[in-house]
């Protein structure tokens, strides 16, 4: 009876982070380098933007929703935060912080458009954001005339390049966003209605509760999460330019899927999604100190991303067995 329970809980709890220790043991063994510590604060610096982002699309998948426009919505946040803090009238404080604050703003305006709309006329999200991946990016390239803004104040970039004990500050900060989270998903009472939502959003509508305005604020919080990740693309690469963020919104569903998170909403947890943000940087990396080429990592990268996801799909099936 005991060695049962301790299975159902290693597979509840524990598969995904089985499957990153055993990914991270090999790459240590076959793969020179990998395991140094340059390497490593490397991997943390690569994960920490896919980290964030996820962080506010598990919000929203786990109402059974998806945000497909996180990419380009970065795109734009990084110009409008380009602009302002390449201002030359503005003193270097207001000049950082109106950049940060103008970040943010944008990606929450965003999320505000794509939970309104879909919301107030039930249109499906992937309607929706596919429809502002389109918009923001060509907000981003006729705001910036195509072209990319670099050189931005010395005091901005320094902090990108902080680090304590070699774990990179940004990573630092990837880190913290997902407790917080996790901590409003488990303690808060709008953490329990995105769970209740994601499981029965009718069950929960008859209950007398507002779903719409839940969902609004799901889609806000991931717009917001992706201002936040533009600052942090940009402190790391002293860039801001509107052709950034291609692709970013696979690899964040791709995390939160492989972090256990269901598509279909009501299950998943942060810890998860880090853990799965953190499977995709360690075999990017990997792959690459192998000498593996962009197009054979991909293929690789993807057909390992389908496994994780089959395999937690028997680990789903496995546990209710043996409930």
């Amino acid at each position: 009876m005991k060695s049962k329970k301790l299975l159902k809980l290693l597979l509840n709890e524990a598969g995904i982070g089985v499957i990153f220790l055993v990914l991270c043991a090999s790459f240590a063994l076959f793969v020179p380098n990998f395991a140094s510590m340059n390497n490593i604060s490397n991997i943390f610096t690569q994960i920490s933007i896919n980290t964030v982002i996820s962080t506010g699309m598990t919000f929203v998948i786990l109402l059974g929703g998806i945000d497909l426009s996180v990419g380009s919505v970065l795109a734009l946040c990084t110009i409008l935060a380009g602009k302002v803090l390449t201002a030359a009238s503005l003193p270097l404080p207001i000049a950082i912080a109106g950049a940060i604050a103008v970040s943010i703003l944008c990606g929450m305006l965003c999320g505000l458009f794509n939970g309104f709309v879909s919301e107030k006329w039930r249109v499906h999200s992937f309607v929706v954001t596919l429809g502002m991946l389109n918009v923001a990016r060509g907000a981003a390239l006729q705001i910036s005339g195509s072209r990319t803004i670099f050189s931005f104040p010395k005091a901005f970039n320094d902090f990108g390049t902080l680090s304590a004990a070699g774990v990179p500050a940004i990573f630092i900060l990837a880190v913290l966003g997902v407790v917080l989270g996790h901590l409003a998903l488990r303690r808060t009472v709008f953490g329990r209605m995105i769970y209740a939502i994601g499981n029965n959003e009718e069950a929960v509508r008859l209950c007398g509760h507002n779903t719409r305005v839940y969902k609004i604020w799901a889609f806000i919080l991931c717009g917001g999460m992706v201002g936040i990740a533009a600052i942090m693309y940009m402190l790391r690469l002293n860039i801001a330019s509107p052709i950034l963020g291609a692709g970013f919104e696979l690899s964040a569903i791709a995390a939160v899927v492989i972090g256990g998170t269901s598509m279909s909403g009501g299950k998943g947890s942060l810890i998860g999604t880090l853990i799965g943000a953190a499977i995709i940087g360690v075999l990017n990396n990997g792959l690459l100190l192998l000498g593996m080429k962009d197009f054979s990592r991909q293929i690789v990268t993807g057909l390992i991303i389908v496994g994780a996801v089959v395999l937690d799909t028997y680990r789903v099936r496995l546990s209710r067995m043996l409930s």
